[in-house]
């Protein structure tokens, strides 16, 4: 046991010196889970069709209801937006054009064409998580919102990976198998 513990121990202390890196490279992920990282906001959707089809927007853009847009209370218009069914777990994605009311207890209201892709037409109203694209949004949505961030809202920034180089283990074996006289040798 004192000879495997001595070698571990000069191993640490000399070998780290002569280890070469492998080509391979692993990526620390600091992140929670995948799917969360770009998470906004949760809760409930509906859908609007033929009632406003071919009106004015809150944006001014004349509204088809075939297109994938979104009215939304907040979030700046031009928004892209990945929103997922949490019933059935099919996804789309939307670009806010258009406003809810402040009062509304929905999180986002989608086009009848978005409805459709959502397969939510026969619910009409489901649970849903909204995505945005990567971190420049956030940083921008965190920009626009200042220190006035909407309650319920998420915008939380995450570390990137850090990369690190593993070391070769077979240099590791290696020195284990090495009698204990070239080890400490390397004193000398």
């Amino acid at each position: 046991m004192k000879k495997i513990s001595l070698i571990i121990g000069l191993f640490l202390f000399f070998g780290l010196t002569s280890v070469q890196a492998q080509d391979e490279t692993i990526l620390l992920e600091n992140v929670h889970v995948a799917d969360s990282t770009f998470l906004i906001e949760e809760g409930v959707a509906s859908y609007y069709g033929t009632r406003f089809h071919l009106r004015k927007t809150a944006n001014g853009e004349v509204y088809n209801m075939e297109e994938l847009t979104a009215a939304h209370k907040h979030l700046p218009f031009g928004t892209m937006l990945r929103v997922v069914n949490l019933k059935n777990e099919k996804e789309v994605w939307v670009r806010v054009n258009d406003r809810l009311p402040k009062s509304s207890k929905r999180v986002i209201d989608l086009s009848k064409g978005a409805a459709k892709e959502l397969e939510m037409i026969r619910d009409g109203v489901v649970p849903v998580r909204l995505e945005v694209p990567d971190q420049e949004t956030i940083v921008s949505l965190i920009d626009y919102y200042q220190d006035n961030k909407p309650a319920g809202m998420r915008l939380r920034l995450y570390p990137k990976p850090i990369e690190f180089l593993r070391p070769n283990i077979e240099m590791l074996e290696l020195m284990l198998n090495l009698p204990s006289e070239m080890l400490l040798s390397r004193n000398n």
